[in-house]
């Protein structure tokens, strides 16, 4: 079953649709559950909502699989907005990369996850039957880069992530810092991919492939449990990471 509701992003005061997928039996369980917080929702469930015509297919393998677990999916910002809130810190050099105007894109990534943790996560939390203190975050390419700057930002809560064919090449050097300074004690498991196709924009394989290298380094001792895997053939966009979600849910909740 999939609720769907309205909220403003206060930081930005941008009005944005949630689709919390609740997991078999939710209605009479009287269970609670652990949540996890998705990005760029409308891709994550249906194909006909999805931004490329193929969803997560996130609905099917909650339900075929039985898997004890309430989804968040939050629909990402229009345009160059979701840019600028995925991205933790701005980029003044990256237009060419994307083919975008000469501006400078990110810096709002802050922000979206403290709201996320302030006001989403405690309004989640009293709508539904949820464990408050067994919190995960995934995403995939730039959602891949925020949940990453979440764990850092905010370990004690969300202590089981994955961050999918990531963006980190986006903000590389903050990025690495980041990681190097954040106490990741209590981060449970990590788990990261690439695909060995990716691409977009002008932004190629071997760069992903280079960036995600690069994080995985500094990661891995700063988690105890943390998984990378470099997909042969995988590509960027969602019907790839369908293919991915089962072994990345079983990772985080093996």
């Amino acid at each position: 079953m999939i609720d769907t509701f309205e909220v403003v992003i206060t930081p930005f005061q941008r009005k944005r649709k949630v689709r919390v997928c609740l997991p078999n039996g939710y209605e009479t369980s009287g269970k609670t559950y652990p949540v996890l917080y998705m990005h760029d929702g409308q891709n994550l469930y249906c194909d006909e909502d999805a931004s490329f015509g193929t969803s997560w297919g996130v609905k099917d393998y909650i339900e075929e699989s039985g898997l004890e677990l309430i989804v968040v999916g939050i629909d990402c910002a229009d345009g160059t907005d979701r840019l600028d809130e995925y991205g933790p810190w701005e980029n003044a050099d990256i237009a060419d990369k994307l083919n975008l105007d000469k501006n400078a894109y990110g810096g709002g990534g802050e922000k979206y996850i403290d709201y996320i943790v302030h006001e989403l996560k405690p309004l989640i939390d009293q709508k539904y039957r949820t464990q408050r203190n067994d919190t995960l975050m995934a995403g995939s390419s730039m959602g891949g880069l925020i949940s990453t700057y979440a764990a850092c930002a905010y370990p004690l809560i969300f202590t089981r992530v994955a961050s999918v064919s990531s963006a980190y090449w986006f903000n590389q050097q903050e990025i690495e810092v980041l990681i190097r300074d954040s106490d990741l004690s209590s981060v449970k498991k990590f788990y990261m991919d690439v695909g060995t196709k990716e691409d977009s924009g002008n932004v190629n394989n071997q760069m992903y492939i280079d960036s995600s290298d690069r994080v995985y380094e500094i990661m891995k001792d700063k988690v105890s449990d943390c998984r990378y895997d470099v997909v042969e053939g995988g590509i960027h966009n969602e019907a790839d990471w369908k293919k991915r979600l089962p072994e990345i849910l079983g990772y985080l909740f093996n």
